[in-house]
């Protein structure tokens, strides 16, 4: 960039005779640029101007001060800064002056650094690192103010983790870091709750998603639990589900980090208030199928909402993600592969329901239920191809990479499912390729459903009918008295003979 400037000669130029030129004594108004020229014979001819040389002179009582608001010399990429010339006289006519080093350094005043002016003031709303430079006031007859070096770093990035990983099941103990990575100590955290753009929240613009989605942020009220680094939620329940940034302050006037890396955190639990209900019925759908999402409960499930967390749209409603709502209900009319991610039910008081992974291919996929198979139920798992074909539906199916079974007619059931059989499953077609992974989840039997044992039956019995009881009693009794005659006249009838 070659910046232009203007060269001002020195009214006492002839002290530089012999190619030195010396202040004495320097003085405030001595701060600025110089440059210099040299010249030979009687018809001279002359050289380029030399490089800049800037020269600061301090004084301990400038007649203006450069003020800087907010009072620090280092400052972020994409924070406002105001520099002020502001004296105990009038400070009329002083105007911001900088100098920043380049491959050629370069002097110029508010308005050519991107700034603008108000009176002697300077704004600049969008620090970059070229603002990186030494800025001074200076008035129209040449005087100047104390310079100060002003330095634009790259803003630090906040990096959240979770601990021992984001899928978990209500009742463990979870843990969020949040680390300022390349940076030195003295930070200070806050933790929040990413949701979909609400206007009474900031707003954050996600420059890893494409097209750069933006969502909003909502400070957690507990967030001084996060002190040191950490947050930690113990025991993790069903309404922890959902994503969670964190942000980095550091300093009196503190200047923060970027929001953090988005980081989900799905908690499955054993009884959901509401289900997420996927239908057709599977984790795994064709690009350019319809989905249809339902937050349905034993209960009313009015004022509970689909939500999604997508790499293409973040965490976000269901027009975010091109559906339409009906009620508790979002149906999607044309999936995308963008639309792969997961999906859970949010209730406007917070409560969640489970989290549902749903994905979206072209060729083969395998037809898996959504929510886990019960103990002792059947599971029949299909291998569907688009184009669909009649003539060929040979697959085979693999668990945890291990093929179990092969040339089938498109489908593998398992009669009386255990939890010895819950895994990673995928199908693979000869010709077509394989389906993706997804993990079957077998539940075993609550107390409520397991089968009826004999002893069980008999006791229910017992308990509703007294009487009943009276007359099993009396029934043995009465069989034991006939096994007993029998068995007397058996011993007499040998006696006799």
């Amino acid at each position: 960039m070659y910046e232009s400037y203007s060269a001002e000669l020195l009214s006492d130029s002839s002290r530089g005779a012999g190619g030195s030129y010396t202040l004495s004594p320097a003085a405030l108004h001595h701060t600025g640029l110089y440059v210099c020229r040299a010249q030979r014979g009687e018809t001279p001819y002359e050289t380029e101007y030399s490089n800049l040389q800037p020269l600061w002179i301090t004084g301990e009582s400038p007649p203006v001060s450069l003020i800087i608001r907010p009072n620090r010399t280092q400052h972020f990429d994409n924070d406002s800064v105001t520099l002020s010339c502001e004296g105990q006289s009038d400070s009329a006519g002083w105007r911001v002056i900088r100098y920043t080093h380049s491959e050629s350094g370069r002097v110029s005043h508010c308005l050519s650094f991107w700034g603008s002016v108000t009176g002697s003031t300077c704004t600049i709303s969008s620090l970059s690192i070229y603002h990186t430079g030494v800025y001074w006031c200076q008035s129209e007859s040449g005087e100047s103010s104390n310079p100060v070096n002003i330095t634009v770093h790259e803003r630090p990035q906040a990096v959240l983790s979770v601990t021992p990983q984001s899928w978990m099941t209500e009742g463990v103990s979870v843990t969020l870091s949040c680390e300022v990575r390349d940076s030195s100590t003295g930070w200070t955290f806050s933790w929040y709750r990413a949701v979909p753009y609400r206007e009474d929240l900031t707003q954050v613009l996600d420059s890893i998603a494409s097209l750069f989605e933006s969502y909003s942020v909502d400070l957690l009220s507990d967030s001084s639990r996060g002190a040191g680094g950490s947050y930690t939620l113990s025991p993790a329940a069903l309404h922890h589900t959902g994503v969670y940034v964190c942000r980095a302050k550091r300093g009196e006037a503190p200047y923060e980090t970027e929001y953090s890396n988005l980081q989900p955190l799905w908690i499955t639990g054993e009884s959901p208030p509401v289900s997420l209900i996927v239908s057709p019925n599977r984790i795994q759908h064709f690009y350019g199928d319809s989905l249809s999402l339902s937050c349905e409960g034993q209960s009313n499930s009015t004022g509970w909402t689909v939500r999604g967390y997508t790499y293409r749209w973040g965490v976000s409603e269901c027009f975010t993600f091109q559906g339409s709502v009906t009620g508790s209900t979002c149906t999607i009319s044309v999936l995308h592969r963008s639309h792969t991610g997961v999906y859970w039910c949010q209730s406007e008081s917070g409560g969640s329901s489970n989290p549902v992974n749903i994905t979206v291919h072209y060729y083969v996929i395998l037809d898996s239920p959504v929510h886990p198979v019960t103990e002792g139920n059947p599971l029949t798992l299909h291998c569907l191809l688009r184009p669909t074909v009649t003539s060929d539906l040979r697959a085979d199916f693999y668990k945890d990479g291990l093929l179990i079974q092969n040339q089938t007619a498109g489908e593998m059931t398992i009669h009386t499912v255990s939890k010895s059989d819950e895994g990673l499953y995928h199908c693979k077609h000869p010709e077509r390729g394989e389906s993706a992974h997804s993990w079957v989840s077998v539940r075993g039997l609550s107390h409520s459903e397991a089968p009826f044992s004999v002893l069980r039956l008999f006791s229910n019995l017992l308990a509703a009918s007294p009487y009943l009881l009276v007359s099993i009693i009396l029934g043995v009794k009465c069989y034991r008295a006939r096994v007993q005659t029998g068995e007397n006249q058996s011993q007499n009838a040998v006696m006799e003979e």
